[in-house]
């Protein structure tokens, strides 16, 4: 019984655990680097950034270009190169 109830308790932690995961937002290098990368391709604001591990790739809401037009952007991770832009 003690043993099962650890099993349990265990698998409650892990699956409690991978949503944190899955759905983090960029460390502080990480955000520079993306900053940097939509500066440069004429960005001037964004939203919520996150990671997809199912790219993996970083996803980026509502990103603003100077001329007002917005898109959801993905990027690669480590180079951070856009994979995609979506106008909303």
């Amino acid at each position: 019984m003690l043993r099962l109830s650890s099993v349990v308790a265990a698998s409650l932690l892990l699956a409690a655990a991978a949503p944190a995961a899955a759905d983090r937002g960029p460390t502080q290098s990480e955000a520079a680097a993306i900053a940097i990368k939509l500066t440069a391709q004429g960005f001037k604001s964004w939203n919520r950034i996150e990671l997809d591990p199912d790219g993996p790739k970083w996803k980026v809401d509502d990103a603003r270009k100077l001329d007002g037009k917005t898109y959801d952007v993905q990027l690669t991770v480590g180079t951070y190169e856009i994979l995609k832009m979506d106008g909303d």
